[in-house]
């Protein structure tokens, strides 16, 4: 190939470099569309009330404290061991700002698992 030739290859090649872009994906601000195309961000949802749970043999209890502005609504489930034991829930709690509640129940003979669920009032 003569030097005209060469340099009219490199140009060419360099020209179409260029008009394709980046040949490694960057990160997504660096693009001018990508930074439109993301979602905005969602507030993040208040946080509920702090419970500690406690299992002894048949009987589970969980302690609820909301130090938030908000109130949240608690509930106690418990998922007995035996399988002819059916699952036990408290009825829904509503703790209020600065405010503690103790929730309890049992199951007939041992408790497999105890949680709680947080909704908003």
């Amino acid at each position: 190939m003569s030097a005209p030739g060469l340099r009219r290859a490199t140009a060419l090649l360099l020209t179409a470099a260029a008009l394709a872009g980046p040949s490694a994906p960057g990160p997504l601000a660096a693009h001018p569309r990508a930074a439109s195309a993301r979602p905005a961000p969602r507030p993040a949802p208040p946080p509920g009330a702090e419970c500690h749970t406690r299992v002894r043999g048949s009987h589970a209890t969980a302690d609820c404290f909301n130090g938030n502005a908000t109130p949240d609504r608690v509930q106690l489930h418990l998922r007995c061991a035996r399988w002819w034991d059916p699952a036990m829930d408290t009825a829904p709690v509503t703790v209020g700002p600065t405010r503690h509640v103790s929730l309890a129940q049992r199951c007939w003979l041992t408790v497999r698992d105890a949680w709680v669920s947080h909704a908003p009032d």
